[in-house]
């Protein structure tokens, strides 16, 4: 079948794309590739990928496209699902014959719920899902496929067999090659990467159990199933051929430093090549190792730093000390490695004063820059049953950890921390971060050697004031 992969229209600036951690429209404008997309379009022949946040592509222009296509595959998630379902039925509506299918981690932890939303949608894949649309889009009767929930003729939902997790990871296509041919990347930008840069996953899953993190508990599982060093160089020898604009490249791998001597070998041939590029990590890399990445062209690391609070980061079970993670970003200073820290605020344990613990040890490791998130109970993940069963969720914020702007709100509230005060908390932690004299300085001297920095810094302070401003709206 001819098929349309599709990250659907929605909120204006809503990063449907970001599949780790949470979508939501951020506190600058960014968007993140949609590699869980791309990756089963490069499977598929003569399919094409229509990204229509980034793209500016209105729900309008989405039907008008789809009246070419047999199949529409729609990524979906917990924020976005009632949009997406509005889509899928506009476009049930316009292209009566088309088949629709959902991915993503929403549909795959609660397919039956999925289905009855709407009699729009015509199946969603669970786990892995490449080769699960690959054998879709072949024509395959439905009930032969592996990984779906759908309805039969009688209208009862069917569950097939599980697909099995991928382990020939080199198996898998590269997905520069569907953002070569469907996208343009000078549409992704994120406020901490060069730009333009392009991003992809060069294995999947991760060792660590942080009991809030989606993607792990959901669809990639937790054994780091990787691709070999070589098939991932030559995938940037190809970037480097067909974007040679591109400015730096980024490993979205859940953690890229989980395997050190894998993580080593590619830096060594990124190095040759004369890549700049950036990655995932966890605050525990040691020394020896930061310095192999460094000296081999790495420029930023993003970091889940989550708390500055023992206790919490023993609660989500993170698997980290805090005293590590200062000797680590130590250890990234001493070698000039940039830092885009992430912290999340309201996780089981939270009070007034961890709060102010995490906002001292946010400003004593003093990364470039910074995220700070509130605590999403994912359905699918170890913290949503634990917020459901603790009675931390109200009724109204069960199933919205987003806005009708698609702004993230503070779906947990404690006996002794309410809300309301986790939710006021973030515009305090940017504050008082951001607004010291050092660090404006450091921005300052940042933007003054670099005229393209200092319109992208002007442009993206303007749109986080605008951010703060529209969260009490």
């Amino acid at each position: 079948m001819k098929t349309l992969f599709l990250q659907a229209p929605s909120f204006d600036g809503f990063d449907g794309g970001a599949g780790a951690r949470y979508q939501a429209k951020r506190e600058i404008r960014s968007f993140w590739y949609p590699t869980w997309l791309a990756q089963p379009a490069a499977l598929v022949q003569d399919s094409r990928l229509v990204d229509a946040p980034a793209s500016g592509i209105d729900l309008a222009e989405t039907l008008r496209i789809a009246r070419d296509y047999e199949l529409c595959v729609i990524h979906t998630s917990t924020p976005s699902f009632p949009s997406d379902v509005r889509v899928a039925e506009a476009l049930k509506q316009a292209c009566p014959g088309l088949m629709i299918g959902m991915v993503g981690a929403k549909v795959a932890v609660e397919p039956e719920q999925s289905l009855q939303a709407s009699p729009a949608i015509d199946f969603v894949a669970r786990e892995e899902f490449d080769f699960t649309l690959k054998e879709v889009a072949e024509g395959r009767p439905l009930a032969e496929v592996d990984g779906l929930c759908f309805r039969d003729h009688d209208g009862r939902i069917v569950h097939t067999p599980p697909r099995a997790m991928i382990e020939d990871m080199d198996s898998l296509p590269f997905v520069s090659k569907v953002y070569q041919r469907d996208l343009r990347v000078e549409d992704y930008f994120i406020g901490y990467l060069k730009h333009p840069y392009v991003s992809l996953y060069t294995g999947r899953g991760c060792h660590s159990r942080c009991t809030f993190c989606l993607w792990p508990q959901t669809v990639g599982g937790h054994r780091y199933r990787v691709r070999s060093p070589e098939h991932v160089l030559e995938e940037v020898k190809y970037i480097q051929q067909v974007f040679p604009q591109v400015q730096e490249i980024f490993f979205d791998d859940d953690t890229f430093t989980d395997n050190r001597p894998r993580a080593e070998a590619i830096a060594r041939g990124l190095g040759a090549l004369g890549v700049t590029w950036s990655c995932n990590a966890k605050a525990n890399v040691p020394y020896d190792t930061l310095k192999v990445l460094k000296d081999n062209g790495l420029r930023l690391l993003l970091v889940g730093y989550e708390a500055g609070n023992q206790q919490i980061l023993n609660n989500i079970k993170k698997g980290l000390k805090v005293e590590k993670a200062r000797e680590f970003t130590r250890n990234c200073h001493k070698l000039g490695i940039a830092i885009h820290g992430t912290f999340i605020l309201g996780l089981p344990g939270e009070t007034k004063e961890t709060i102010e613990e995490t906002i001292r040890f946010a400003k004593e490791i003093n990364p470039h820059t910074i995220q700070v998130s509130i605590a999403a109970p994912y359905p699918g993940t170890y913290l949503y049953e634990q917020a459901q069963k603790e009675g931390w969720l109200s009724t109204e914020s069960q199933d919205h950890l987003v806005n009708d702007r698609g702004i993230q709100i503070s779906p947990l509230s404690y006996p002794h921390l309410g809300a309301t005060e986790i939710f006021d908390s973030v515009e305090t932690f940017y504050k008082r971060f951001y607004f010291r004299a050092g660090k404006i300085a450091e921005i300052t001297g940042e933007m003054l050697r670099s005229t393209q920095m200092m319109k992208r810094r002007l442009r993206e302070g303007v749109e986080f004031m605008r951010f703060l401003r529209q969260r009490h709206n």
